[in-house]
């Protein structure tokens, strides 16, 4: 059903351009009145030396025949100006789109670009032993939507979640359990009383900066493998997880490798002798570093000059293990725009080193989440906990239910499904390197563009259906009249784009393109149910309306789980 790749096909004939050029040129307008597409003949004008509305009617006059032979549903051609207005056949495409829904369901929209090739995907990687903020939240949602998307174009994601558990703070964070914790309240509550020993030690090293090399001081020995420092990292390390993982579970979110920082302690020896054997590794101010200066870029820090290894030589070994292990086409790092000059240099220094896949890495950044117009700061105990917010959401959503509609099924399921669903899609709604403020309000607002407006128009439509007593049936007639005027035609355009879009926020990496798309359709949606009697008298007409609100159900679904979203058959 690429109506568009077959229209430009055939105007690519007529007027003697590549295909590439011609899709590029073919717009679609904004005012239906004015076609589904159009293509503008003024770039034509150059070559055939005739004013352009001349060589829109004579393109017209040509095209006319040759879409009808080639089998094109396009109802009728206009010739505004410069322009030449395509209008499809309504009821051609409509029957053409609704029968790919119904027979493809959950695939529709499914493309084999990736061949089942992996993709290892970076994304969430939270500090441990400091709470799953907010902070964290748009990489753990954005990696997620992104992984959905490309396994729906069939590649294999690999989701990576690199843990922050290795560096200086774990000294810190040691120091202070030994001042002033226990061990109960570790237990207890691991994370807050984690982050209340480490803010704690920011506050007193204020007063008493000699905490400040104690602190160095425990790392080094964890780093030596010193059996207390060991242990108390690996239990800090076990308890962070287990808290983390409640929050991943109740967003619905896997990972297939939890190898973090400390993973790749013994994989740096590789970097530093493979760098120092390609000759690349130099001396700068007593650190060793890889020139960048034909990019116009700092150099890439390997070593300190204390002989530490830093973030680089960790994420080079990381690139080179995952390279080894998944053979990886594509590899994207979900992390925030500050870190845009640190992807940068890695990825530059692995070209350096002859390694052709480093031109398929990829840094995905993001905007900040920020409160009060600020950068959330854990140190200073500036943050908002996102398994508070989630539960806050959850229980607004149960409050709403409770009232609305006390005798549904499942209640605490949906208003899980449905809290969690606001917060997830209210990041993914945004175009993702948009910063974004923190509020409750415009958060938890189940009214206009919103995950739960989606996902009640998806719960609408499954009630219509039943109510109907709707059987699927995917052979799709439609009588004379069923699906005309301007709503239903709107529904099936948008039905009709669901690949397209599914395809663009893939390559481009942004999940709101999709985000906002379902929005358009719910809005698309619910105009058609008010203007539209769907339960109509006629019975083929009311089947023919049926299946659109079965197709509508289907995308919404879809696009829906893509997102990271359940969608409740009920709400």
């Amino acid at each position: 059903m690429p109506y568009k790749h077959k229209i430009a096909e055939q105007i690519a004939q007529v007027v003697n351009l590549d295909l590439a050029t011609v899709t590029k040129m073919l717009e679609t307008p904004k005012d239906q009145k004015m076609g589904d597409l159009a293509f503008p003949c003024f770039q034509l004008a150059k070559t055939l030396r005739k004013a352009p509305p001349v060589i829109a009617a004579d393109v017209a006059a040509q095209l006319t025949p040759a879409l009808q032979e080639a089998g094109v549903p396009v109802s009728n051609l206009q010739v505004v100006g410069a322009y030449i207005n395509f209008f499809l056949d309504q009821q051609a495409v409509a029957r053409d789109v609704i029968t790919a829904v119904l027979t493809q369901g959950e695939n529709y929209g499914a493309q084999d670009l990736g061949g089942g090739a992996h993709v290892t995907i970076d994304l969430s990687s939270p500090n441990i032993a400091k709470p799953f903020s907010m902070g964290h939240l748009r990489s753990t949602v954005i990696g997620n939507a992104l992984a959905n998307l490309l396994e729906k174009m069939n590649y294999s994601p690999v989701r990576i979640n690199h843990l922050g558990d290795w560096g200086t703070q774990f000294g810190k964070l040691i120091v202070a359990y030994k001042l002033w914790g226990s061990e109960e309240a570790v237990r207890e509550n691991p994370i807050p009383e984690l982050l209340r020993l480490y803010i704690k030690f920011h506050e007193e090293a204020k007063a008493h900066p000699e905490l400040e090399d104690q602190g160095r001081e425990w790392f080094k020995k964890l780093e030596d493998g010193d059996a207390d420092a060991e242990q108390l990292w690996q239990w800090f390390r076990d308890e962070s997880l287990q808290e983390f993982n409640k929050t991943y579970e109740l967003m619905g979110i896997k990972f297939d490798s939890l190898h973090g920082e400390a993973f790749y302690n013994d994989k740096m020896d590789r970097v530093v002798n493979e760098l120092e054997a390609k000759g690349l590794l130099v001396e700068d101010e007593g650190a060793m570093v890889v020139k960048l200066d034909e990019y116009d870029m700092p150099p890439c820090l390997i070593k300190k000059s204390d002989g530490a290894t830093l973030y680089a030589t960790r994420d080079l070994a990381a690139a080179l293990y995952r390279q080894d292990t998944y053979k990886f086409t594509k590899a994207l790092y979900v992390v925030g725009n500050e870190q845009r000059l640190h992807f940068r240099q890695v990825f530059k220094v692995l070209e350096k080193m002859g390694y052709e896949w480093a031109q398929e890495m990829h840094h995905i950044p993001f905007g900040m989440m920020l409160k009060d117009g600020k950068k959330m700061s854990t140190r200073k105990g500036k943050v908002i906990l996102l398994d508070e917010v989630l539960q806050t959401a959850v229980d607004d959503v149960k409050k709403v239910i409770a009232e609305k509609n006390p005798q549904l099924e499942n209640q605490d399921k949906v208003t899980e499904q449905v809290g969690v669903g606001a917060i997830i899609f209210h990041d993914l709604k945004n175009y993702r390197m948009n910063d974004i403020n923190f509020s409750w309000e415009e958060m938890l607002t189940f009214e206009g563009e919103t995950g739960p407006y989606v996902q009640y128009t998806h719960a609408r439509a499954n009630s219509i259906l039943r109510k109907a007593g709707y059987v699927e049936n995917t052979a799709v007639t439609l009588p004379e009249g069923a699906l005309e005027g301007p709503e239903s035609w709107a529904v099936v355009t948008l039905l009709l784009n669901f690949p397209h879009v599914i395809k663009r926020a893939a390559d481009e990496f942004d999940p709101s393109v999709l985000g906002k798309y379902i929005i358009d359709l719910a809005q698309a949606f619910n105009k058609f149910y008010a203007n539209v009697r769907v339960l109509a008298e006629d019975e083929a007409v009311k089947q023919a309306r049926l299946q659109l609100v079965a197709a509508t159900a289907i995308a919404l679904k879809e696009g829906l789980r893509l997102l990271g979203l359940e969608a409740p058959a009920e709400m």
